[in-house]
């Protein structure tokens, strides 16, 4: 299977949560890396994934982004909502930079056709870099639109319109 890495903030991020089941259920290997507070400390209690009762394949993680980008497929971004260091679990937005930013020098690590993800909304410059968002790998923009269009087809078949006879 792929290599899909997630960096940021998976402890806070609902797209962490679905995208280990969705990707795992594909017969992805995920790798979820970051800062060690903003990882959750019980995964399978956290991130509702038990391995054994779902038969997904086990999740990764690792703390250095260098080990994590290595011989990746996909590379999702998380957004670093910025209130996470007010609460102490971060001690700088520099410090998280300089350590978790996505790079093109940290991309390098990463297979050369591989896949850039971000859900949105993104802080360029802390988690991920200006010219490596608006990059020739990047899919951020077509993932932002087709997520829009995705909860609104949803929305509409939990209304219940998307059903027989319910037109």
């Amino acid at each position: 299977g792929k290599k899909i890495v997630m960096v940021g903030d998976i402890s806070h991020s609902r797209v962490a949560r679905s995208g280990i089941w969705g990707f795992s259920a594909m017969g992805a290997e995920v790798v979820l890396c970051g800062p060690p507070t903003l990882l959750p400390a019980g995964l399978n209690e956290n991130l509702h994934v038990s391995t054994n009762a779902t038969n997904l394949p086990s999740v990764q993680v690792e703390t250095d982004i260098d080990v994590a980008l290595d011989n990746a497929d996909v590379v999702m971004a998380l957004r670093l909502q910025k209130e996470r260091q007010q609460g102490g679990l971060l001690p700088s937005l520099r410090e998280y930079s300089k350590l978790y930013q996505v790079t093109q020098e940290r991309l390098s690590r990463a297979k050369q056709n591989h896949v850039l993800m971000h859900p949105g909304p993104k802080n360029e410059g802390i988690e991920i870099a200006g010219d490596v968002a608006s990059g020739s790998n990047s899919t951020i923009e077509e993932q932002v639109t087709n997520g829009v269009a995705v909860r609104m087809a949803l929305l509409y078949l939990l209304a219940g319109k998307g059903q027989a006879g319910n037109n």
